[in-house]
């Protein structure tokens, strides 16, 4: 039981311990026994009241007003514990941006940060400074900022990574697998190796780990990737002289369709619309919701219209010049603005009086 600290109070120092780790993950030295128990305690806590419509313009934190409202009579209860200092961390300069608890740490965005990661400590780059955050605390978190020691051995292993990849190309060129291997990422131990593979299907690789783990002497994991990951982590340079937008700056992917490029009126060639990976560009969402607001009201390929020079049907549509293609009786062709271009049979909506389809 407790107060909860009044606003000026300097809070207690809040171990690793106080954050549930995963299985087998060690604690810091010195961490207070007791730390598990208000863990515990912290996550049954009741849920953060609504926050105040207007906050202090002055204060530099809003997500704790209520804590500093709070009056020091209160029950404990009444203020939930469920705020936590979050720093997001990402592993590639493109790569997605983790949220991690700095466990009362202060990091700046563009530092190197060592945090506790799915496979052991992992090096990383601090891409959203540390502020607080509502709700329960993640079960990872940061451990420290990287030193000498951790330098050397970052340093180390991608030197080692560069070597067990080609061992792992030509072992699976002799094994005859239909897989390509493009990527080896050391951890920072240096016992474990994970080893990125694309393939069309499924495939059996058990011979290929048990004669990595042999020559390397390390554990060896394979991860089979879609051919967007691929190039994601491969690099490269797009149509567009530039290099890929997954590899320099775009941290997830999104859906594409092939209704995009026709909406664009880009020519249906592969060449043209797919990436390096083979997939639909993803440059193509970029502008779809320009172009989907521009062809409102522009009437579709293949619809009758009347003109200044008679009656026509669409043949091409400019979106972005705001421009219609009409073919007129006779065979002559004309491009007019599309203010100037009336629907012969306005649509209208089904049920209407007089509805029906447009021809």
């Amino acid at each position: 039981g407790g107060r909860a600290p009044r606003t000026g109070e300097a809070a207690e120092p809040r171990g690793e311990d106080s954050v549930p780790a995963a299985d087998g993950a060690a604690q810091a030295d010195g961490a207070s026994p007791s730390s598990a128990e208000g863990a515990a305690a912290a996550r049954h806590a009741p849920p953060l009241p609504a926050r105040p419509e207007n906050p202090p313009a002055d204060d530099p934190d809003p997500v704790t007003a209520l804590l500093d409202a709070a009056d020091s009579d209160s029950s404990p209860d009444a203020v939930s514990t469920s705020v936590f200092d979050a720093v997001g961390v990402k592993f590639a300069p493109a790569g997605k941006i983790y949220v991690y608890d700095s466990l009362g740490a202060r990091f700046e965005r563009g530092e190197e940060i060592i945090v506790d990661g799915e496979r052991g400590p992992r090096l990383g780059t601090v891409a959203v400074t540390t502020h607080r955050r509502e709700g329960a605390a993640p079960a990872r978190h940061t451990l420290r900022r990287p030193t000498e020691r951790d330098r050397r051995a970052a340093s180390r292993g991608a030197e080692r990574a560069a070597e067990a990849l080609a061992i792992a190309r030509t072992r699976a060129d002799e094994l005859e697998l239909p897989i390509k291997v493009f990527r080896v990422e050391p951890a920072l131990s240096g016992n474990k190796l994970v080893v990125y593979f694309s393939a069309e299907a499924r495939v059996d690789f058990r011979d290929l780990v048990r004669d990595l783990a042999r020559q390397l002497k390390a554990r060896v994991e394979m991860r089979q990737t879609g051919v967007r990951d691929e190039a994601k982590m491969v690099g490269g340079i797009g149509s567009c002289g530039q290099e890929l937008c997954c590899t320099t700056w775009l941290p997830e992917f999104v859906p594409v369709s092939i209704k995009m490029a026709k909406d664009q009126g880009m020519v249906l060639n592969p060449t043209k619309v797919a990436g390096q990976c083979g997939r639909l560009k993803c440059c193509l969402v970029y502008e779809q919701s320009t172009y989907a607001e521009m062809r409102k009201g522009l009437p579709k390929v293949g619809k009758r219209v009347v003109t200044e020079g008679g009656e026509g049907r669409v043949v091409e549509v400019d979106v972005l010049h705001q421009r219609v293609r009409v073919s007129l009786e006779g065979g002559q062709f004309q491009t007019y603005p599309a203010g100037q271009v009336q629907a012969k049979f306005p649509s209208q909506k089904p049920g209407a009086p007089g509805g029906g389809a447009e021809s």
